[in-house]
């Protein structure tokens, strides 16, 4: 449902979004609604839905009504009543579906509290618009280090002008209450504008900044979530998974809300299961549940006074020795109802390419004895390199000042070694 903005250009390559998420057909934006019902018509003489949905910076949504009985499409930029002045923002759905979202919301659709929509945007009030986005970035920076300035335990993660340039928003983010009344004032001195304070919750704020979550996707806060469900602790140890808060946590810093996703199936699957703390009766000993796999059916049981030594059992197995507990008997031992679990061979998978290694067009490393011993030379005899016999000048004389015994060694090292044949000493038998 890409826009023709966002397709790819010549070659593959993906373009983009050069309408920095203003599309006019409003398909690369967050929080997208496709308008399933925009093919039909209505019956005769019923009179189209007089709510319409917007959408504004960041995928914030609001219902307005149209009083003014405009023709109104997807896509279609309006401006809107605000307090003061007006806002401006994009048309996202309208017709029928717009009364299933405001029911969803909550939201009565016959509430007079309803604002409405003035008018289509003009030119003007979109060039004006375009201004007051454009000084968002640099008054974020600028707002930022006026808090830190005051030393506020607060973060100022966004910026959103009002339409008509009349208004800032300044969310924010803190764990405790904020006395940021001397920062309104800081911040009406400097911005020469209305100010407003929101603040949101981190769920909230990464919905509205977006990102790319551990799986490699866009966040779901801000591609298609619209509530956010509280997640515990304890949806994970359902799933068995382990309380690693670097894992479990989102971009957030609260639990990712994906744990929530597939509980519903763990809570189901979990049923048939005995309880986790139930206790097996046996004649060797006591045994207390250690493990579970929930794909698998089985159960793992260890005994009080062995804990190293684990027993599988299915749940079938469990079941009937619960079952025999209840009649006050004792089954023999676990071993008698334990399976084995067959280790599968890992693959050994061969050498397509035979024993080529990676390395093999790299150059061999030089050796650096040869050259150790040279600077050796060198540092000890520094006249050494005047009097040896060398290929380009082979007339040149040795150097007197060079030890015998050095320049012996020296004459040996560089002959290249013969082929000679071994010498075999024979023993005299006969001494005279």
């Amino acid at each position: 449902m890409a826009c023709t903005s966002c397709s790819t250009s010549d070659g593959g390559a993906p373009k983009g979004c050069k309408n920095n998420g203003t599309c006019g057909t409003d398909s690369c934006n967050k929080l997208t609604v496709f308008d399933w019902l925009g093919n039909m018509n209505l019956p005769t003489g019923e009179a189209p839905f007089d709510c319409v949905e917007v959408r504004f910076k960041n995928g914030r949504k609001e219902f307005y009504r149209n009083t003014e009985k405009l023709t109104l499409s997807i896509g279609d930029i309006v401006a809107t009543e605000a307090s003061p002045g007006h806002d401006i923002g994009i048309v996202t759905l309208t017709g029928e579906l717009v009364k299933v979202q405001m029911k969803k919301k909550g939201v009565d659709h016959k509430s007079a509290d309803i604002t409405k929509v003035y008018r289509k945007a003009s030119q003007k009030d979109i060039d004006i618009w375009s201004e007051a986005r454009d000084k968002e970035e640099p008054m974020k920076v600028k707002a930022r280090e006026i808090a830190i300035a005051l030393k506020l335990e607060m973060k100022i993660s966004d910026i959103e002008f009002q339409g008509d340039g009349s208004k800032a928003i300044f969310y924010y983010t803190a764990n405790d209450r904020v006395d940021f009344r001397q920062l309104i004032k800081e911040f009406a001195q400097v911005f020469k504008t209305r100010i407003e304070m929101k603040q949101v919750g981190f769920r909230q704020e990464a919905s509205r900044l977006g990102g790319i979550g551990s799986c490699g996707r866009e966040l779901c806060c801000s591609t298609w979530l619209t509530d956010f469900r509280s997640v515990n602790t304890s949806a994970a140890r359902y799933q068995q998974l382990s309380l690693n808060p670097q894992k479990l946590a989102g971009q957030c810093g609260k639990l990712k809300c994906c744990l929530n996703y597939e509980l519903d199936t763990y809570l189901d699957a979990l049923k048939d299961f005995p309880d986790f703390e139930t206790k097996l009766y046996t004649e060797k000993g006591d045994a207390i549940c250690q493990k579970q796999d929930i794909f698998k059916g089985l159960m793992w049981f260890a005994y009080t006074d062995n804990f190293a030594n684990w027993h599988v059992l299915k749940i079938d197995q469990v079941k009937e020795i619960v079952a025999q507990n209840k009649e006050k008997k004792r089954v023999s031992s676990l071993e008698d109802f334990a399976i084995e679990i067959v280790v599968e061979q890992e693959a050994n998978f061969n050498n397509a390419m035979g024993q080529e290694s990676l390395t093999r067009f790299d150059q061999p490393k030089k050796s650096k004895n040869k050259n150790k011993n040279r600077n050796k030379n060198k540092a000890q005899n520094p006249n050494t390199n005047q009097g040896e016999k060398t290929a380009s000048n082979p007339n040149s004389k040795p150097n007197q000042g060079q030890n015998p015994n050095e320049r012996k060694r020296n004459d040996e090292g560089n002959q290249k070694p013969q082929n000679k044949r071994p010498i075999i000493i024979k023993k005299n038998e006969d001494k005279k």
